[in-house]
């Protein structure tokens, strides 16, 4: 038996399939703790793994609530640079407070999140096996790959190199306040955390599949894609019968659990779905008020959480924000999409999705319902989108899943 610490940002986008691989990994006889702010574990509690807290003396009762709240409202530059910088000291906690909770609850080795550095940072300090996983679009960086964070297209070819490599240096100024962090302790550790980009030498898993990223030259070999992590277990009940199949298209609208307050958008989308002549179900995991989510329920039916797999099952097409999770369970129905990215590496996958031919882009800054509209429209009568989400749908179908990634992660801690 391996105790497996597991190391991610606490949010449900990196939690929940993680979670999945937690359960997955004890139903084999190993053991997983989840190890982040004491806030992080009402997201693990009766879930199928274990909890440590770490930094008490940072984040109290609280923190994690109003961490999430900056992240939901991401303001102009200024904005993003206050969440870089909240990020990099939670990084800061984690790569002073790990070593010694790793100690303490006995891991044998890491699971780390690329989002996450810290994880990996610290596993390396103890010496302990590390594997890393990519849980939303993957961080690996190469000159020939725009970087995760913005909406450029793949270019091939020298031109696309240099607008690259520009777009990497501006992140790494962005990223000032995490690298500064990182080189202090790496120093403190004598390492070196920006060795192999920061990740697993060992073993690094994702969920998403080839189809989904631009073409790639540069991954090591120890790189694996993936599918969907998945189980029973994590699947919501629906609030009530779920729409049928009959009728008009069914359209299915979500932006996840962060931007899941965005009522101005979700109002577009409805308008625009009236227009087209669809059924529209919108799912806002909560964070719409009563009096918000009744005025949409004019032009749409609206809940606060429905069985995401089984409701894209029933779906001509759904609108969605670029979430990984959601994203990867829409290519899963083989259900051709609106991306409306909002923030964060949201805009870098809804490129890719473009580029792998499933999507038409609306960006959240140039919404409306004519534009809305004239996505939904071309997604649902141009067949084309439909063939290509089934290709993906097909390469997920052989990928896997939650299965390969634990029969992955014990041949490389055996090794």
């Amino acid at each position: 038996m391996t105790h497996f610490a597991i190391v991610a940002p606490p949010l449900p986008g990196h939690y929940n399939p993680l979670l999945v691989l937690a359960r997955t990994l004890a139903a084999r006889g190993h053991r997983t703790t989840f190890v982040h702010m004491a806030d992080a574990e009402r997201l693990v509690t009766g879930k199928g793994a274990g909890f440590a807290a770490v930094g008490a003396r940072d984040y109290p009762a609280g923190a994690l609530e109003k961490y999430v709240a900056r992240l939901a409202r991401p303001n102009g530059l200024w904005g993003l640079l206050g969440t870089l910088k909240a990020t990099a000291a939670q990084t800061d906690m984690l790569c002073r407070d790990l070593p010694g909770v790793l100690r303490e609850i006995g891991a044998d080795a890491v699971i780390a999140d690329q989002t996450e550095a810290a994880g990996t940072l610290a596993a390396r300090h103890l010496g302990l096996p590390v594997i890393s996983t990519a849980t939303a679009l993957l961080l690996n960086r190469e000159p020939g790959v725009p970087p995760p964070f913005v909406p450029w297209p793949y270019e091939a070819g020298d031109k696309g190199v240099i607008r690259n490599n520009g777009g990497y240096r501006v992140t790494d100024l962005l990223m000032t306040p995490m690298r500064r962090v990182l080189k202090r302790h790496g120093t403190a550790f004598g390492l070196d955390p920006f060795a192999d980009g920061g990740f697993s030498q060992r073993l690094t898993v994702a969920q998403m599949p080839r189809g989904l990223d631009f073409p790639r030259s540069a991954l090591p070999e120890t790189f694996h894609y993936g599918s969907p992590w998945r189980d029973a277990a994590g699947v919501p009940k629906a609030e009530a019968p779920l729409p049928d199949q009959d009728g008009a298209p069914l359209v299915f609208c979500s932006f996840g659990t962060l931007q899941g307050g965005r009522s101005d958008l979700f109002r577009k989308v409805a308008q625009a779905a009236r227009e087209v002549g669809v059924r529209l179900l919108i799912a806002h995991g909560g964070l719409l008020s009563r009096s918000e989510a009744q005025s949409l329920g004019e032009a749409a039916e609206v809940r606060a959480f429905v069985p995401q797999q089984e409701v894209l099952k029933r779906c001509a097409a759904a609108v969605l924000h670029c979430g990984m999770n959601t994203v990867l369970d829409a290519m899963a129905a083989g259900v051709p999409l609106v991306a409306m990215p909002i923030a964060f590496e949201q805009p870098a996958t809804a490129a890719r999705l473009a580029y792998a031919g499933v999507a038409e882009v609306v960006p959240a800054g140039r919404a409306s319902r004519s534009r809305f509209a004239k996505a939904l429209w071309a997604v649902l009568e141009n067949p084309a989108y439909g063939q290509a989400a089934r290709r993906v749908a097909a390469e997920m179908a052989g990928g896997g899943g939650v299965g390969r990634a634990a029969d992955l992660i014990e041949a490389a801690v055996r090794a």
